[in-house]
């Protein structure tokens, strides 16, 4: 397609070819680009500003151009009979022309009876001359037009600013000329003017729109007194232009600018023309261009400025301003969306420059005595600014103003990211420390790091975690301020001074008994570093209790803790010496620790009894893991020696006894509980039961309190006394070469250690009596499938099974079964 320019002047008649969406999706062209003066006029700030002539100052300043450069091509001179016309008036031309006509034929007819000597002679020469007259009256009327123009052309062209132009000057020119608007010639004066004008107007390349462009263009043309689509045909053919200086274009940079150039027109032009836009400029038409890409252009530009608009806007805002936005988002045909977005993210911007500035101060190495200060007055300047846009969101002409009035957010910005969240932490931190420096915190404070914490976009607990530390240690403070000063002391209730101290610093209650206990633990530490408690310690410890309100069962489980984890400290090195180890050095720091911690016995021997059943439990391993009975009977023996030589004296330490008399205490209890059951039936009940002399022999019995019967299921604890029972009966078994072993008997000494294993594996007298007698059956059964393999029961045999049950000691009416 080959659209015709439209142009009012010959000079710019002639037709361009075009293609689609050459503008808004451009394609670089190897071509060189000329260079080209523009010119542009400064609107009445300006960009409009054409200079003229001045009797008083003659030379051209920086700031004005004299006519013959300013943007409507200077002076236009009269030539020909054209400066007759100017000076002639419409009557007068018009009364000359006709004296001029009649005059002509009158001479003519004179010149041609004279010369002729007849009527038809004198008639002819009328008429020659007549015609010269007519053609000499036509052209002085067929020059009015163009005077006229000129006229035009250097009215306007002599201002310093084309603003001040008025519509009635170019209705005196046209009236004075007797010629009108629609006349070729001035039409196209007319026409070339608003041409030059809003080409000035509209600014080239990158250059961004200033806002009144719009407005300025609207009122020269309304003192042109241009129509329409003559007005609009000339952005048409400022937009042909832009296309020819696109085709010359060789950089792909020039090539940008002139699609910048191409959308500003476009976005202007839409807003000049309103609603009429869509039949007076033909953009899709003329130059392939989509609807979609003409609102592209107009949003663009709209945006740009909007945002041009939103910077003169500060902290400080006012009704005015935000109707002034209002009105200006309107007449730059920007939608609500797209302005609430600018708006929202002015607003964040600004408050991003106060926390760059707090944070610049808060991480100097150098910080100034007044830093914390600073940091605080930049963050109450965001908390100031956000109070402000809530106060105007619920305005009463809330409509009327600027879409995007809403709480200050930092999502979507410089600060809306996981590495920035730390500082943003720390700006908080800052201000809750701030707000609590004076031992208080009112309530607009708590108000204000609400407000923080939602502007900051920090989670409810993280901002929780920030301002209960900052308080616990403005609390602390104020706790040892209280302590040194003695106002604690002169409290009538401890207990309704501290709940003051936390109204005071709206501080959780609970926190501070927290805070109580961690205060009582170490000063209860510092008590214990020398590995007792003296009288001292434990008066100022009790004192501690009584100012601070702690609970009697929180001490406990403090002392349980600190003094319980050196007494299990001694109580390991105890243990860790072994069976040869275990001397009066020993038991003297077991005897220190356990009385001067000033544990409970109950306590002391919870501990010692966690850490021996840990020792138990890897003897049971290993006696798990051995090979064969031999082996795994060994390490329980070893398990025994370590409960006899080691855990009783321990037992004893902690109790404060001697080992001797626990020892005798376990006889007497043993022997109660075999007096309870009977234990005469079976052999080998028999000989576990201690006598005088076995245990004159083997010497002091080990204690039974410290036992793994709720470490072990009661499965696991009968196999393993099993066990030994089976080493106990059948003795201990060495192989030799050949495949051939070596049975050892044992003497009854080795049920008397079973004793001791049962107590440690704390099975009752019941369960080792039932391991005893499934035993007894196990043997007594085997023995009897042998005597009755044929199936023949004889009085022989009944006599043989009845001695096999002696031998085994199985009670009767077991053995009947």
């Amino acid at each position: 397609m080959k659209p015709t320019i439209l142009t009012t002047s010959p000079s710019s008649s002639q037709q361009l070819p075009l293609r689609p969406s050459i503008f808004l999706n451009p394609t670089p062209l190897p071509l060189s680009a000329p260079s080209r003066r523009r010119i542009r006029v400064s609107n009445l700030p300006s960009r409009c500003t054409a200079a003229a002539p001045s009797d008083d100052d003659p030379t051209t300043t920086s700031t004005s151009q004299s006519p013959e450069h300013s943007i409507f091509g200077g002076q236009k001179e009269l030539t020909g009979i054209q400066p007759l016309v100017k000076s002639l008036s419409p009557p007068v031309r018009l009364a000359t022309s006709a004296i001029v006509v009649a005059g002509a034929f009158a001479a003519g007819y004179q010149l041609g009876y004279r010369f002729g000597g007849n009527r038809n002679a004198a008639l002819g020469g009328a008429a020659v001359l007549g015609a010269a007259g007519g053609a000499a009256a036509y052209a002085v009327r067929a020059s009015v037009p163009e005077v006229a123009a000129v006229e035009l052309h250097n009215y306007v062209a002599g201002f310093n600013d084309p603003g001040v132009v008025k519509r009635d000057d170019i209705d005196k020119i046209a009236s004075k000329y007797g010629v009108s608007k629609q006349d070729e010639a001035f039409n196209a004066e007319l026409c070339d003017l608003y041409l030059r004008f809003v080409q000035s107007v509209i600014p080239p390349g990158n250059q961004e729109l200033i806002g009144s462009e719009v407005d300025t263009i609207i009122r020269f043309k309304s003192a042109l007194g241009i129509d329409d689509p003559e007005a609009a045909a000339m952005h048409m053919e400022i937009g042909r232009r832009i296309f020819r200086q696109r085709l010359e274009t060789g950089d792909r940079e020039a090539d940008i600018e002139q699609r910048r150039a191409f959308q500003k027109l476009i976005y202007v032009s839409t807003l000049v023309f309103g609603e009429a836009s869509t039949f007076l400029l033909p953009w899709k038409r003329v130059f392939k261009v989509t609807d979609a890409q003409v609102e592209v252009a107009i949003r663009d530009n709209a945006q740009r400025l909007y945002t041009s608009k939103l910077k003169t806007i500060s902290r400080d805002l006012t009704v005015d301003q935000l109707v002034s936005l209002r009105e200006a988002q309107l007449l730059y045909r920007l939608s609500d969306e797209l302005a609430e977005d600018l708006f929202k993210e002015h607003s964040r911007k600004l408050v991003e420059e106060n926390i760059t500035a707090a944070l610049n101060v808060l991480k100097s190495r150098t910080r100034a005595p007044r830093g914390v200060t600073e940091v605080v007055e930049q963050l109450d300047r965001i908390l100031a600014f956000n109070n402000l846009l809530v106060t105007l969101k619920n305005h009463a002409d809330a409509d009327r103003f600027a879409r995007g009035i809403v709480p200050v957010s930092l999502i979507g910005g410089d600060y809306d990211s996981d590495r920035k969240i730390d500082d943003l932490k720390l700006l908080y931190r800052a201000y809750a420390a701030d707000a609590v420096s004076s031992g208080h915190m009112e309530v607009n404070k708590l108000e204000a790091l609400n407000q923080l914490r939602n502007i900051f976009g920090l989670g409810k607990r993280e901002a929780e975690a920030i301002t209960l530390d900052v308080t616990s240690k403005a609390y602390r403070k104020r706790l040892a301020q209280s302590f040194s000063g003695g106002d604690m002391e002169a409290a009538d209730s401890k207990a309704a001074f501290l709940q003051k101290l936390c109204d005071e610093l709206h501080f959780d209650p609970q926190r501070a008994s927290q805070i109580h206990e961690e205060i009582y633990r170490q000063k209860l530490q510092q008590c214990v570093a020398d590995g007792e408690l003296s009288e001292e310690d434990v008066k100022a410890l009790l004192r501690l209790r009584v100012m601070l309100c702690i609970p009697q069962e929180t001490v406990e489980a403090a002392h349980s803790d600190i003094c319980g984890s050196l007494f299990e400290k001694v109580v390991k090195e105890a243990i860790a010496s072994g069976v040869d180890g275990y001397d009066a050095e020993v038991k003297k720091s077991v005897r220190k620790a356990a009385h001067g911690l000033r544990l409970t016995r109950e306590a002391a021997m919870s501990i010692a009894s966690k850490a021996v059943r840990r020792i138990f439990i890897n003897y049971i391993k290993r006696a798990r893991a051995s090979q064969n009975r031999t082996e795994s009977a060994r390490e329980l023996k070893k398990m025994i020696a370590f409960n006899t030589l080691v855990v009783t004296e321990l037992v004893a330490d902690i109790k404060g006894e001697s080992s001797d008399k626990a020892s005798e205490e376990v006889v007497e209890v043993e022997a109660k509980q075999y007096e309870d059951e009977e234990w005469e039936s079976l052999q080998t009940l028999r000989k576990i039961r201690p006598n005088k002399e076995l245990t004159a022999k083997l010497g002091k019995q080990g204690q039974t309190e410290i036992n793994l019967k709720d470490d072990l299921p009661e499965r696991d604890r009968t196999d393993l006394y099993k066990t030994y029972l089976l080493y106990c009966i059948t003795g201990e078994v060495t192989n030799i070469p050949f495949g051939a072993q070596i049975t050892t008997k044992k003497d009854d000494s080795e049920y008397v250690l079973l004793n001791q294993l049962g107590g440690i594996l704390g099975l009752t007298p019941k369960e080792i009596v039932e391991v005893h007698r499934g035993l007894a059956e196990q043997a007594f059964r085997q023995q009897a499938e042998v005597i009755l393999a044929d199936g023949q029961l004889t009085k022989a045999r009944i006599d043989q099974l009845n001695e096999v049950q002696k031998q085994v000691g199985l009670p009767p009416e077991y053995a009947q079964k």
